[in-house]
């Protein structure tokens, strides 16, 4: 019996075309009992061998672990179709306490169904019987499913010739596979930490390497417990599941093997691939946005970075809001559209438009006090440079460098959201306003974009830009042309810039400086606190007059010296 009291005596799957004689044998597997401790007993095998030959079809039966039958399964001559069979003892450390006994008629080994239905259904274990050509039990195939493993095998299959050869332990087996799996449940910490699989597609092996280290990155920034990694080449994405719906199956055997509740995919969904993958997975799905959202949100700290952040959620989840669409609003109007009022989607959705108008009229309110600040600083002459550069390239740690301030740096992306300005004092009692920025990254969200215009508008005034490139970043030449193409889509590309390529104390001798010399910058180490005369001599004279002398480090302020420029 499952999930209820009272046993269940039909037939289920392809029954069209059966005799009546065939469906009263069929019935009769119902009387039949195996010994709780056996595969099957030879007797039933027989019975569904000789039935199977004579439809010409698969017939299969689910067995309890009291040896009971509790389904009776007929099927078409290549598969079965399983019915539903409840969340009875469903989890993630237990089985479902049923296995899957069926016949192939031609003694096929297990298909991909068969392993899929044992792992999606979490069944003790799946057996196919070979019928022979005089209907009597030949072949038997069996799979169980494998705790988490090195070799990150899912299941384990095995064959015999006979019923005879098969191994007389295997519900034993089966037994003390479940206590593995509880044991290993148990052991994992619990610290309230999502675990997630990482899911990423492109068009070439490279595109997707650098997708999922870019991905792995943005998960340990944002707390996630990655419990695998699951990466497909395929020239076009599926439109519907972004990998195809095999290797979406492939995913979430994965995430149940190792007991993970979210898929995270490494690049932005649409509003049908995220519902089509929830539906489909059951799982909890987030993607390369949501991710880089969540880091904003657990980043920001001032007001307006808070603004800012809720703005660029609220404008992603409004397209997502689930639903029927206008069919149910009243606000469609004519035929098919009066009604006794606004059905709750469309409140959602009418109160987060509400807020987003509130939301963007709050940031261009801050975003005029910045401009009053700007003015002020124009009018002393003070000239702006931002330091602007990929995501953790080491913008934070070369502004408590050049101005002895203390700043948040840590080795995760955004580190820095809020813009954080310092003064800095050259000779001749020249004064500028050094600002350090959010990184940029590959791709960087619309919504993100659009709702951090304000913050982005520093930028837009800033006399220099200084462009800190990861120089120990193998593909820092990429992330620099990334960084180069947002700066141009921000009406950027002409605002004088300096390369500064950071953290060459990690690269071999004069290795840094051929590079910088590539990339036409200075070399510079901000955490060793190396090259920066070499830096600040090209920011003065990008800034001044041509041919000035460089200043010196020791010539900037003092700690106490260094003062919060007003944002």
């Amino acid at each position: 019996m499952i999930g209820g009291d009272t046993p269940i005596r039909d037939l289920f799957g392809n029954t069209l075309g059966l005799k009546q004689g065939q469906i009263h044998r069929l019935l009769a597997t119902y009387r039949r009992r195996v010994p709780p401790t056996d595969l099957v007993s030879p007797e039933l095998a027989r019975h569904l061998t000789e039935i199977a030959a004579e439809l010409n079809r698969q017939v299969g039966v689910l067995l309890s672990r009291k040896g009971e039958v509790e389904r009776v399964i007929v099927g078409d001559a290549s598969r079965l179709w399983l019915p539903d069979v409840g969340r009875a003892r469903a989890g993630q450390a237990r089985l479902r306490g049923l296995r899957l006994v069926h016949t192939h008629l031609k003694s096929e080994p297990l298909s991909r169904d068969d392993l899929t239905d044992l792992a999606l259904l979490r069944l003790d274990l799946v057996a196919a019987i070979g019928v022979s050509e005089r209907g009597l039990p030949g072949v038997v195939h069996w799979a169980h499913l494998l705790p988490e493993n090195p070799a990150q095998s899912l299941w384990l299959v095995e064959t015999a010739p006979s019923l005879a050869a098969a191994p007389g332990d295997l519900m034993a087996r089966v037994a003390a596979l479940e206590v593995e799996l509880a044991d290993a449940a148990r052991a994992r910490p619990v610290n309230g930490a999502a675990r997630a699989v990482l899911v990423t597609a492109a068009s070439s092996r490279a595109e997707v390497e650098r997708s999922m280290e870019e991905l792995r990155e943005l998960a340990r920034t944002a707390g996630v417990e990655v419990s695998g990694e699951i990466a497909q080449v395929r020239p076009h994405v599926d439109p519907r599941y972004l990998v195809g719906k095999g290797k979406l199956q492939d995913i979430v055997l994965r995430s149940m093997q190792s007991f993970s509740d979210t898929l995270v995919f490494g690049r932005e969904l649409s509003p049908v691939q995220a519902a089509a993958i929830a539906e489909e997975t059951s799982l909890k799905i987030l993607d390369r946005t949501q991710l880089i959202l969540d880091i904003f949100a657990q980043r920001a700290a001032s007001r307006d970075g808070k603004l800012q952040v809720e703005l660029a959620q609220l404008r992603y989840r409004l397209p997502r809001l689930a639903g029927r669409g206008d069919s149910l609003s009243r606000l469609m109007g004519g035929i098919g559209g009066r009604g006794p009022g606004e059905t709750k989607l469309e409140i959602d959705r009418r109160r987060a438009r509400d807020r987003i108008a509130r939301l963007e009229r709050e940031i261009d309110s801050l975003s005029r006090v910045r401009a009053v600040r700007r003015s002020r600083r124009e009018r002393k002459r003070m000239p702006a440079v931002a330091l602007v550069g990929y995501t953790n390239a080491g913008k934070s740690t070369l502004l408590e460098a050049l101005t002895y301030a203390e700043t948040f740096t840590c080795d995760a992306l955004f580190a820095t959201l809020d813009p954080l300005s310092r003064r800095i004092k050259f000779p001749v009692d020249r004064e500028v306003v050094l600002t350090d920025t959010v990184g940029f990254l590959r791709d960087l969200p619309r919504d993100l974009v659009a709702a951090f215009r304000a913050t982005l508008e520093e930028l837009g005034e800033a006399d220099l830009l200084i462009l800190v490139v990861d120089g120990s970043d193998p593909d820092c030449e990429g992330k620099l042309a990334a960084v180069e193409g947002t700066l141009a889509s921000l009406d950027l590309a002409a605002t004088p810039r300096v390369i500064a390529v950071n953290k060459c104390d990690r690269l071999p001798p004069g290795e840094g400086e051929r590079l910088a010399g590539r990339l036409g910058g200075v070399a510079i180490s901000a955490a060793e606190r190396e090259g920066l005369d070499a830096l600040l001599g090209h920011v003065e004279r990008g800034l001044f007059q041509p041919g000035a002398a460089a200043p010196r480090v020791d010539a900037l302020p003092e700690p106490e010296e260094a003062t919060r420029a007003a944002v």
